[in-house]
């Protein structure tokens, strides 16, 4: 049988089609990209870090570091920020010793004496709680964001050192336990205060001291500070230094992408700021090795961005709960005692009363004034106490004056402690006493006649019997 030419040559050609299909490699589904992985998992590109990083890269290390900290902290941070707005003038140590009742984290306490840099952190509270985000959940990201915005300011011309800040490029260590890949020969820009306690906030516009922004679609984020606080407004400018003193205790660890903590300047600043002691700071704000570890209990119910920081740190909370009941305590009976107090306490305001202490110090800084106001006071008892003082026989007095009211002194009445006072009466009245008892235990015969005593008689009264006189 014959075969149409047509149709062989649409055979031959099917055949030659699935030959060829079935030659060709099997290409394999493309990999999701590293920006689709970071916004699956809660974290953040190396866009948006470089984006948010952006106005604070420039800070000296040792206050990037406590600005890093406490931003993971924002509900404190926004409580800070309306303190400051209402003491403007609050700066430096004393600002910080102003809010030592405040139950704020100790890293958000020490931000107090930087009002200028307040007045930033408010302008955008959201951008102060995904800055803390990424340093829970990317630390080593984070701080390479900084130095590559540090690199990149260096080569504009625009981070050298000079009166308030000292510079400094070192060999960068190779990072430990990070993700993030440093480039062979990439050096660490260090930026510190030429003065160790003194500090000079920098204020800066990120669009123009980094030169050409390298990301058009995620433009440096941007917060002007106050003209009260920088007056000159030039590209790169300084205010005031603040005398710090130990409100810095934090620093970089650039090597391992973590802040370590000066222990001791630490715990004296703690000392001196008499903090609320509701916080356990000693114990869950520091690890063994001396490094800072976040302590979810000051997050005060802010929710965690990503699952990893959210697992992590619900753990701590969990195990937190789990030592208070070792220890006996129920949240719900802690909350209800908590409101009982409190109506308590507004019911004696309403009343005229004065509420009870809320801590030690209160109770003692009310006990000193009472004791000043009671000496300038006037009245019985002011004029009481001054007689006591003026006569310096105070108690004294007051002891001679229960025994007479007590009709302990008063003549003719018999009192077994009469005479106590002076031992020359008591020894006389003693010894006649004694010579009393051997002459009435002596014989009758042995005994001296004496002289024979006679009284005239007198004649019966009226009306009854006589009366001895």
């Amino acid at each position: 049988m014959r075969i149409p030419i047509f149709q062989a040559a649409a055979a031959a050609l099917l055949l030659t089609m699935t030959l060829d299909v079935s030659a060709a490699p099997v290409q394999a589904p493309s990999a999701p990209s590293a920006t689709t992985n970071t916004a699956s998992s809660g974290t953040f590109t190396r866009e948006e870090l470089d984006q948010m990083m952006a106005p604070i890269a420039l800070y000296p290390d040792a206050l990037l570091a406590q600005v890093l900290m406490a931003s993971t902290y924002p509900g404190d941070v926004s409580d800070a920020v309306a303190w400051s707005k209402a003491h403007k003038d609050a700066k430096g140590e004393d600002a910080v010793k102003q809010v030592a009742n405040e139950s704020w984290d100790p890293s958000v306490q020490s931000l107090v004496a930087f009002p200028q840099l307040l007045a930033v952190l408010g302008q955008d509270p959201k951008w102060v709680q995904r800055m803390g985000d990424a340093f829970l959940a990317q630390p080593d990201a984070v701080m390479e964001s900084v130095q590559r915005l540090r690199r990149q300011a260096d080569a504009a011309g625009n981070l050298k050192s000079n009166e308030q800040q000292k510079v400094t490029k070192q060999a960068a260590a190779p990072a430990t336990g990070t993700t993030t890949t440093v480039p062979a020969g990439t050096q660490t820009i260090v930026i510190e205060s030429s003065e160790p306690d003194v500090v000079y906030v920098p204020s800066y516009n990120p669009s123009v001291v980094y030169g050409t922004w390298m990301y058009p679609s995620y433009p440096p984020y941007y917060y002007p500070p106050p003209a009260y606080y920088y007056p000159g407004g030039a590209l790169f400018s300084f205010g005031i230094g603040v005398a710090v003193g130990g409100a810095l205790w934090g620093d970089l660890d650039w090597g391992h992408s973590d802040i370590d903590i000066d222990v001791d300047r630490y715990n004296e600043f703690n000392r001196n700021t008499n903090r609320n002691t509701e916080r356990n700071v000693n114990r869950d704000q520091i690890s063994r090795d001396g490094k800072w570890q976040h302590n979810a209990a000051n997050r005060d119910g802010v929710p965690y961005r990503d699952s990893k920081s959210r697992e992590q740190y619900g753990r701590q909370l969990d195990g937190a709960g789990q030592r208070d009941a070792a220890r006996g305590r129920d949240p719900s009976r802690d909350a209800a005692r908590t409101a009982d107090r409190d109506r308590a306490r507004q019911t004696m305001e309403q009343r005229g009363f004065e509420a009870p202490a809320a801590s030690n110090r209160e109770a003692q800084q009310r006990a000193g004034q009472a004791s000043r106001d009671f000496d300038r006071s006037g009245g019985a008892a002011g004029a009481n106490r001054g007689d006591f003082q003026r006569s310096g026989q105070g108690n004294a007095q007051a002891r001679q004056g229960a025994r007479d009211s007590a009709g302990m002194n008063r003549p003719g009445n018999s009192s077994a402690f009469q005479g106590a006072s002076n031992p020359a009466m008591s020894r006389g009245d003693a010894g006649r006493g004694h010579r009393s008892m051997q002459q009435s235990q002596r014989p009758a015969a042995s005994r001296g006649g004496g002289h024979q005593m006679s009284r005239p008689s007198r004649p019966p009264m009226r009306g009854g019997g006589g009366r001895r006189r």
